[in-house]
């Protein structure tokens, strides 16, 4: 009987594995797949400069603001029944956003399929905490961060192939319609094969956390996003200053929470700060290192959409090798290894900065370049994510993940906000290259308590 059913139960969870990792990828691809195909938005619908922006950074603010809130949800009625909901939600959003005919239309449909994205995702980190142990989780979250960054370039390259394809005469709707077919077949793969949620948690929702965190992210994450199209306003610094007041009192919301959102015992828990850190240090480089070199190959080099989206498969190819192979490292050496990674990824941005700075395309440099920093990055951000969610208990996996996904999100919208303004402001690729790499080696110095067991 023990025989039989072991295999049966590694075919059930590789298929569990691989829905929830195709709904982690349709998320993140929404965020590049429409970077591509905005100018013919703007010409199709006529929209202004701001709109434009909205259309493309609507989906990540109400992604972010929401994620955490997702993930206590998700705690509460359960992953299984949130991902699905979620995923619908998502599908749906998708549909709409692709039969959009003006911009308002379009604007509200992507916040509401950055809410549906919300619900969705943070349930993937928790289904693998709550369904994967030892070597198994390894696997799965190395899988995760793959997924993570092959999605980034794959939306580039895809929303490159379908605006040029022109199906139909449909212009730039595939981009959006492609989610629907996907997020269905998901649906139906996912009411059959997903697990059962276990016993309700009947932990109170925390309003007030709810509320102040997302206020907080929201005065965060609105002026870093909208800052540099509008030549960053005084609201918008207004609104940073008044992100970390409120942070102050979600502190003390917190503490005197019953419930609260993240616990203190997470937060005290060995590696969890750190590992935030790190993932949050990682993802700001990788999420400033695709827009600006894309923007440099694109608007100063001159290439298309499509060729600029190629030039990053090296980058993602190390990043996938990394990833996929950082455990057969010894297990003594993991936390070494995460360190030694982040300077690895910091010689990438060099190479890049030198490749890049002579004014052409500097290969084969480039290419090296690229490849150096995929596996840097992936080097690290697997197991950082071991090492921080394998000191939260099972029942804090919502709250882990749910913070996990959030710094990943946020480290990117900082990043993109960050080295995107450095990057258009003074122009030079060198500098940027040069500012990516004291980042991720200071992101290693924050990494450092790691190597305390």
């Amino acid at each position: 009987m023990t025989v039989t059913s072991a295999p049966a139960a590694r075919t059930s969870t590789s298929w569990l594995l691989a829905v929830i990792l195709a709904g982690q990828f349709m998320a993140i691809l929404d965020v590049s797949i429409v970077n591509v195909a905005s100018p013919v938005i703007r010409a199709d619908l006529g929209t202004s400069g701001s709109g434009l922006q909205m259309i493309v950074s609507g989906y990540t603010i109400a992604y972010a603001m929401l994620l955490i809130t997702g993930a206590r949800l998700g705690g509460r009625h359960g992953g299984r029944r949130l991902f699905l909901y979620g995923l619908a939600g998502f599908a749906a959003a998708s549909l709409a956003c692709g039969l959009a005919v003006s911009a308002g239309q379009l604007i509200a449909f992507r916040f509401l399929q950055g809410a549906g994205a919300a619900l969705m995702v943070p349930q993937v980190l928790s289904m693998i905490q709550a369904n994967f142990t030892g070597a198994s989780r390894a696997r799965a979250l190395s899988l995760y961060a793959t997924v993570i960054s092959g999605a980034a370039v794959v939306g580039q390259v895809l929303g490159g192939l379908l605006v040029s394809a022109d199906l139909f005469g449909t212009s730039w709707r595939p981009v959006f319609l492609v989610n629907v077919p996907i997020g269905l077949g998901l649906l139906v793969l996912g009411a059959r094969l997903l697990p059962p949620d276990g016993p309700s948690r009947h932990r109170a929702l925390d309003l007030p956390g709810l509320v102040t965190l997302s206020l907080t992210v929201s005065l965060l994450v609105v002026p870093l996003v909208l800052g540099h199209e509008r030549d960053w306003p005084l609201w918008g610094w207004v609104a940073i200053a008044a992100s970390v007041a409120l942070a102050g009192v979600f502190v003390m919301v917190e503490r005197r929470a019953a419930a609260p959102l993240v616990p203190a015992r997470v937060v005290r828990a060995p590696g969890v700060v750190p590992s935030a850190l790190a993932i949050f240090g990682a993802m700001a480089t990788y999420g400033g290192f695709l827009l600006t070199v894309a923007l440099h190959l694109q608007g100063r080099l001159g290439d298309s959409p499509l060729a600029a989206g190629l030039a990053f498969v090296p980058g993602a190819a190390g990043f996938a090798i990394a990833s996929l192979n950082w455990r057969r490292v010894p297990e003594r050496l993991h936390r070494r290894m995460i360190i030694a990674s982040f300077g690895v990824a910091g010689l990438g941005y060099l190479l890049l900065a030198a490749a890049l700075g002579g004014g052409g395309h500097g290969q084969p440099l480039l290419t090296v370049a690229f490849a150096v920093i995929g596996l840097g990055l992936g080097g690290a951000f697997s197991p950082v994510l071991a090492v921080g969610l394998a000191q939260a208990a099972p029942e804090d996996a919502p709250d882990v993940s749910g913070l996990f996904v959030m710094v990943t999100q946020l480290g990117q919208v900082v990043g993109v906000a960050t080295f995107g303004t450095l990057y258009l402001d003074g122009g030079s690729v060198i500098g940027t290259g040069v500012a990516l790499a004291a980042t991720i080696l200071l992101t290693g110095v924050c990494a450092l308590p790691l190597l305390r067991r």
